[in-house]
């Protein structure tokens, strides 16, 4: 059987690890959030450019891997 003394240390190694443990989660809560936002940005970009991408292509020139070879 355990005494009061060997009970008070593991709940304090208990209570240490659980601190541990919450600021571990809390870093990487905010590394999570931070490639959110990140990623948000990057989604962004990406938009743009297909948008100026677009633009730059004239309306009637098509792109010949899109067309069908006339034989088929």
């Amino acid at each position: 059987m355990m005494d009061m003394q060997e009970v008070s240390q593991r709940f304090d190694r208990l209570e240490t690890k659980t601190l541990f443990v919450e600021d571990a989660v809390d870093e990487l809560n905010r590394t999570v959030f931070r490639q959110q936002q990140q990623i948000e940005r990057l989604q962004q970009q990406v938009r743009a450019l297909a948008e100026q991408l677009a633009a730059l292509r004239p309306a009637g020139i098509r792109d010949l891997r899109d067309e069908i070879p006339p034989h088929y």
